[in-house]
C-alpha cells in the first residue's frame, strides 16, 4: 500500500507540474487573470496535497487501513476540487460549461478536509 500511495503521490505532483506550466505558457495567453488565478489555485491545491500523500505513505506511525482511507479521501478530493477548477476556469476555452462543476468543487474541498481530519484523529489517538 506505502508503494501505491507513494507513486500516486508522484504522478500527482508531476501533473500538477506539467499544468502548472502549461497554465503559465500556453494557458497565459489565452486565459483572463482571474482565470488563470483560478487554474493555478487547482493546481496549487493539487501539489500540496500530492506532498501530504507522499507524506502520509512514507510515514510508519498510521495504520494500513488509515493510510488507505486517508489516501482515497486526498486522491478523490484532489480530483473533484482541482478537477473542477480546471474545468471551470478553461470553460471559455474549452467550450465545457457545466454549472454543475460548481457544486463538485466544495465537495472535492470536504474530502480533503476529511482527510487531514482523518490524520489529526489518529496522530491525537495515538499512544506515544
Amino acid at each position: 500500500m506505502d508503494k501505491k500511495i507513494t507513486a500516486t503521490a508522484a504522478v500527482l505532483g508531476m501533473i500538477a507540474i506539467i499544468l502548472g506550466a502549461f497554465g503559465a505558457h500556453a494557458l497565459k495567453k489565452v486565459l483572463t487573470v482571474e482565470e488563470l488565478n483560478t487554474f493555478e489555485t487547482g493546481v496549487k491545491y493539487q501539489m500540496y496535497h500530492a506532498l501530504f500523500l507522499l507524506f502520509i505513505g512514507l510515514t510508519t506511525f498510521l495504520s494500513e487501513k488509515t493510510k488507505k482511507g486517508i489516501s482515497i479521501l486526498t486522491v478523490a478530493g484532489i480530483a473533484l476540487f482541482s478537477g473542477s477548477i480546471y474545468i471551470l476556469a478553461t470553460k471559455n476555452i474549452s467550450g465545457i460549461d457545466i454549472k454543475a462543476f460548481g457544486i463538485v468543487t466544495p465537495i472535492g474541498g470536504l474530502l480533503l478536509i476529511s482527510a487531514w481530519f482523518w490524520l489529526f484523529l489518529n496522530l491525537i489517538r495515538k499512544k506515544s
